[in-house]
């Protein structure tokens, strides 16, 4: 006599309904479980892959040197390295920085200028919604000359006029003629028009782009007769293309070696602290009558003053080791404050009661809550 299966047990080889009622062969039932347990494992190899024991960051070469001095501190007081800082340029280091929330793309962002909206909507495409935004005080962009030369005193028009690819000549735009500063203006010295600047992937370029450039190209009524937004951005903005304008690397302190060691009247555009650690080799120009100093940045009588920032992505400071410590080394008094180390190196500090302020929401991890603007 034959017997039959038990309840809820099967033959070899045959059948058993599923939770939707197909029917599974118990080989399929098998491999299906396999494949679970490969995925899983999968997920686990990648969750593992997905550690990091060093902070990375990224972003300005203005930045940079700061971010160096606060990683050295950290790392001595852990005994080894901590934090890994990489000079890419603003533009560069946000394209990195908002790839992607996991741990293969940077979780600091140096900033020589604040995110953009569209850099912030790539963030959030990417997952990365939680982002601190530390300001760490103000930088100004300096035009250089070498040392022992008599300084001008340039003003925003003269400064756009002498770099830019078109210019107004008889009521109309025409490529730049200019070949000498005194052409601009009898007020100007006879130094031919050289100037060192940077790329295009950098911030402090789109800091002198709309601080000096689109600034001082409004005035000029050729440029007001033009309807079209566009059209008048890109001809204020535009840099001459003839050699006069030299694109320098993401590399400040090469720019400086280039303007010190260059011929007469060779000019830089760069950040104040490199300004500042090569006074026995450099000078600033006046521009718009204002001396370049710490206290004239700092209070924004100079006309090419600017925040600096860092960009954190907060899920990562309980994720990666030395991203806590690398944050409140940055914004402590020893650091930050107005006799700070940080302030050594050419640093404009934020007043005390800001760093106070600055202080308070990195220590209570307060992320952006608003699109910036444009």
């Amino acid at each position: 006599m034959s017997s039959k299966p038990t309840s809820g047990a099967t033959a070899a080889g045959t059948t058993k309904p599923n939770r939707a009622g197909a029917l599974v062969p118990r080989a399929g039932r098998l491999l299906a479980l396999v494949g679970t347990a490969a995925a899983f494992l999968g997920v686990a190899a990648s969750a593992q892959a997905q550690t990091r024991e060093v902070t990375q960051v990224t972003g300005s070469s203005t930045v940079a040197p700061f971010s160096r001095a606060v990683a050295e501190a950290v790392g001595k007081a852990a005994g080894g390295e901590r934090v890994r800082v990489a000079s890419t340029g603003t533009v560069h280091g946000f394209a990195q920085f908002c790839r992607s929330n996991g741990l293969g793309s940077p979780d600091v962002q140096d900033a020589s200028r604040r995110i953009t909206s569209g850099e912030f909507t790539l963030c959030l495409r990417n997952g990365i919604n939680e982002i601190m935004e530390i300001p760490i005080g103000f930088d100004g962009i300096v035009v250089a000359h070498r040392k022992g030369l008599a300084s001008p005193n340039f003003t925003l028009a003269q400064l756009w006029l002498g770099v830019a690819k078109e210019v107004p000549r008889d009521g109309r735009l025409v490529p730049n003629p200019y070949t000498s500063w005194r052409q601009i203006s009898p007020d100007l010295p006879d130094w031919p028009i050289r100037v060192i600047g940077p790329p295009p992937t950098s911030g402090t370029r789109d800091s002198f782009t709309e601080l000096a450039m689109m600034a001082g190209c409004q005035a000029a009524p050729e440029v007001q007769a033009i309807a079209d937004a566009a059209e008048r951005s890109r001809v204020c903005t535009s840099v001459r293309e003839d050699g006069r304008w030299t694109d320098a690397g993401e590399d400040d302190q090469a720019i400086v070696a280039k303007i010190a060691d260059g011929a007469d009247g060779t000019l830089g555009i760069f950040g104040f602290s490199f300004l500042e650690a090569a006074r026995d080799r450099i000078e600033g120009s006046m521009v718009g009558g204002i001396d370049d100093t710490a206290e004239t940045i700092s209070s924004g009588r100079y006309p090419l003053s600017r925040p600096l920032f860092l960009y954190v992505k907060r899920p990562n400071i309980d994720r990666v080791p030395g991203l806590k410590e690398f944050l409140a080394e940055y914004v402590s008094d020893r650091a930050l404050g107005q006799d700070g180390y940080l302030a050594r190196i050419g640093l404009v500090p934020p007043p005390a009661d800001r760093l106070r302020a600055i202080q308070d929401a990195v220590r209570e991890r307060a992320v952006m809550t608003r699109r910036p603007n444009g």
